[in-house]
């Protein structure tokens, strides 16, 4: 492969890897606006939420690992490209220290953290619309219907 064909599906894989992490805040929007939504509480539904989205968000995951591998192994075989006289070679001393993809252990750890902060926020809108339906509840306050 030439230069230009390493870059190009250097970013391919930058752009497969947006397409993830766009789709997945789509779906932590869809799942939070749809709980959210609910006026009567059931535990099946957020439940079988719950499930559905840790399904979707640990395969999201594993692509993202996936692609960040790939790009890891396009970089390192950039990085090996011998330094030449040609427009390739100046392209690649402008281009090459930007090429700085995150390391994995940071998506993982925001991925999780935001999967247990959906996952929690689900079963509190859950456990509110449990509690509003009880006498003791603090939305009416004492004394107001």
């Amino acid at each position: 492969m030439q230069y230009h064909d390493l870059i190009q599906l250097y970013f391919e894989r930058s752009n497969s890897l947006q397409s993830l992490w766009t789709l997945y805040v789509v779906i932590i929007g869809g799942v939070l606006a749809f709980a959210s939504l609910r006026l009567r509480p059931d535990l099946l539904t957020t439940g079988l939420i719950t499930v559905l989205f840790t399904i979707f968000a640990y395969r999201n995951l594993g692509a993202i690992h996936d692609i960040t591998v790939q790009r890891f192994a396009v970089l390192d075989a950039i990085n090996k490209i011998p330094a030449s006289a040609d427009a390739a070679s100046a392209t690649l001393g402008l281009l090459n220290p930007t090429l700085q993809p995150p390391a994995y252990p940071v998506a993982l750890n925001f991925h999780v953290v935001t999967d247990v902060l959906v996952v929690l926020a689900l079963w509190a809108m859950e456990r509110r619309r449990r509690y509003a339906l009880t006498d003791a509840s603090p939305v009416r306050g004492p004394g107001l219907p």
